[in-house]
């Protein structure tokens, strides 16, 4: 009986192509529309700020920066006499607070973030994750109120100690008894908001540490704390000067916290327990609502002088963590 097989179908060759796809463009669109608005709206930011402080940028120049000097004088109509503005009182404010922050906050969150990482069980790891991430969701209103309400008493007890005992160390001294509302108490309500910052960032690279390297510690006899002082922390140093560089940068652009908690005195202040300060955020929140027209660009100038610091630490966050990353490959 003749087979009645029949031959194989053998299907045509399949083109191989690079051009995308419709679905694919349309994507790529829209991601590359979002990324681009982001820039756009913040270049239109500077861009305003710019043009409204350009008047008080260019009389004032380089001074605006370095003096320490902010008055409006007028005369019995109201008409502005003399003006000058300074920024250099409420910039050493601005590091002063800022670096408290980080001295305080970053050692908290790193020990936190390796907690989470290596010692947490996964029921505690998962409520604490959840809890760090509604921290950093939190209105910085709340922060200040919290700040004066509860912290403030103990912190004032806090600041006396120091000063007790460390008041020969120049940043301690205190010229005058007036503990409440100073840089450590305001440096203290911002370390509480950048730790769910620093944490998270330093829990996720952390848990990025490749695992032949932890075994390997492991295999040659090390404890889980040798493990982790010779593999975990070189390995995450860039990603967790990276978290750092970020939560200075919020730590210096915070505004409603800071005035709740600090006492805005317009004064050069290096002295940390001493109620009197302030930062550039705090400044323009406190005098906007009375500025004329000139202190009102001079209000933008100061506020385009911020947008660009944080804009610095921010980028400099962003270059330790691409170069942390580029050295561990």
């Amino acid at each position: 009986m003749p087979s009645t097989a029949t031959a194989p179908v053998i299907p045509a060759k399949r083109e191989l192509t690079t051009k995308p796809r419709f679905s694919d463009k349309v994507f790529r669109g829209i991601v590359t529309a979002g990324g681009s608005a982001s820039l756009v709206i913040l270049g239109l930011i500077a861009l305003f700020l710019a043009l409204k402080g350009f008047h008080v940028l260019a009389t004032e120049k380089f001074s605006f920066i370095t003096e320490s000097r902010w008055e409006v004088l007028q005369d019995e109509n109201g008409n502005v006499v003399e003006s000058t503005f300074g920024l250099g009182a409420m910039l050493v404010g601005t590091f002063l607070c800022a670096v408290i922050a980080v001295v305080i906050g970053v050692p908290i969150a790193v020990l936190g973030a390796l907690y989470l990482t290596f010692y947490a069980s996964y029921g505690i790891k998962k409520i604490a994750v959840a809890l760090i991430d509604l921290m950093a969701a939190f209105p910085s209103l709340l922060f200040g109120f919290w700040g004066f309400f509860i912290l403030m008493p103990s912190a004032e007890y806090w600041a006396k100690l120091i000063h007790k005992y460390l008041g020969f160390i120049p940043i301690f001294d205190v010229p005058a008894p007036i503990f409440t509302r100073s840089p450590f108490i305001a440096g203290l309500v911002l370390a509480i908001m950048i730790i769910p910052i620093v944490t998270s960032i330093s829990r996720e690279v952390f848990d990025q540490t490749p695992l032949d390297r932890i075994q390997a510690a492991y295999a040659l006899g090390a404890t889980r704390l040798t493990m982790i002082k010779s593999v975990v922390i070189p390995y995450g140093r860039g990603g967790v000067l990276g978290g750092t560089m970020l939560g200075l940068g919020r730590a210096m652009g915070e505004t409603v916290a800071v005035y709740t908690v600090l006492n805005v005195v317009y004064q050069v202040n290096w002295q940390m327990l001493f109620g009197a300060g302030g930062n550039v955020a705090s400044l323009i929140l406190l005098k906007f609502g009375e500025a004329g027209p000139e202190e009102i660009q001079a209000l933008m100038a100061a506020g385009f002088v911020l947008f660009l610091l944080t804009l610095l630490v921010n980028a400099t966050a962003d270059f330790v963590v691409t170069r942390s990353a580029g050295d561990r490959r």
